[in-house]
């Protein structure tokens, strides 16, 4: 079970609470951190509306290209973080949200696997410079139709198989072809895990629809994960009794700090708890063959019962109803054995409640 803590935005831009967040994390027992790499420039227009859940906690005056702006998380601290992650032992994941951001990832920091978020799972280019890269790849899937999937994994497919070689033109045919093919589908399961998520600050339970990390491993044949955006705890560790492979989370230092993500973040206590349920609920999954465990067969004979005599039972008797019974232990005869016994001639002496051995 692979558990991200979801950073993100929560730093504020400030570098003291960047570290206060891997700090965090470690604590909590997560795999990795995850940031996002942005510049606003790049990824929105000045006058870009912001969400409805971020009217409610930043200025309402204030458009979503200057609130990101605020939230930008400098190139240049990504190496500080980086280093003090690996320091702590922890994995440091960042998502890009625009090219300059993900070259920068790629060509600075040497990242191997890379986050794509929900609100890119249409954007080819961005998914086609990822998936050129042969590393793992997380894909999230919030917003998004089966459809909508399996046309992001084929641009992924022909990224894949291609690499950094430009000897086919990227289009719609040459992405379907690389998903129906046999080394396409190879490598986007050596690769890809995708995240079943709902897009919403904090998402309603009734939009949750847990059930679709199901329908997502039916339907692609990949590993699956969850990316949760409900509030509290209970969701992430529901959906990992689904089956999932990864959960990602957000978290902060302090839920009522300012800024569009905190007030839907579980705090560093809350973190731990989750972490600490799912690696108990990931461990309780098991393999799915049911045997007895080895925890169980020391109270094997305890437990079950056995044929027993209810009175005292003379050697040529006929074995009945009203002579023999079960009762524990269960290292006698096997009471799946009863009606087999019953008017057969007694071959030994039995005195009350002794076990039947014939």
């Amino acid at each position: 079970m692979f558990i991200i803590a979801e950073a993100g935005v929560n730093h504020n831009g400030d570098r003291d609470i960047a570290f206060q967040l891997i700090d965090a994390a470690v604590d909590s027992g997560a795999d990795a951190i995850k940031f996002q790499t942005f510049l606003a420039k790049n990824l929105v227009v000045k006058g870009a509306a912001k969400a409805n859940y971020q009217l409610k906690v930043t200025n309402p005056d204030e458009s979503q290209f200057e609130m990101l702006s605020r939230l930008e998380l400098p190139f240049d601290l990504h190496f500080e973080l980086l280093d003090y992650c690996n320091k702590k032992g922890i994995q440091f994941l960042s998502t890009a949200f625009d090219e300059e951001s993900f070259n920068f990832l790629k060509n600075e920091l040497g990242f191997h696997k890379y986050k794509i978020s929900s609100g890119d799972i249409t954007n080819a280019p961005l998914l086609l410079l990822h998936a050129r890269t042969r590393s793992e790849l997380i894909v999230s899937t919030g917003m998004s139709t089966l459809g909508e999937i399996e046309n992001a994994l084929s641009v992924i497919a022909f990224g894949l198989i291609q690499g950094d070689k430009d000897n086919i033109q990227p289009s719609r045919q040459a992405f379907k072809s690389a998903y129906s093919s046999l080394e396409g589908q190879t490598l986007l399961k050596e690769k890809v895990t995708l995240l079943h998520c709902t897009t919403e600050y904090p998402a309603p339970m009734h939009d949750i629809n847990l059930k679709a990390i199901r329908t997502l491993r039916k339907a692609f044949n990949l590993r699956i994960g969850y990316s949760d955006h409900s509030e509290g705890i209970s969701i992430p560790i529901a959906a990992v009794a689904m089956g999932a492979a990864l959960i990602e989370k957000h978290f902060t230092v302090d839920k009522f700090l300012s800024g569009p993500d905190h007030c839907a973040s579980l705090d560093p206590n809350e973190l731990k708890s989750m972490v600490s349920a799912i690696r108990s609920v990931s461990l309780a999954m098991g393999d799915g063959v049911k045997y007895p465990r080895e925890s169980e067969l020391k109270n094997l004979n305890i437990a079950r019962k056995s044929i027993c005599a209810v009175t005292d039972i003379n050697k040529g008797d006929a074995f009945t109803e009203n002579n023999i019974t079960v009762k524990r232990p269960g290292n006698g005869n096997s009471p799946m054995n009863y009606w087999d016994l019953i008017g057969k001639i007694s071959k030994n002496n039995y005195s009350e409640h002794e076990l039947i051995f014939e």
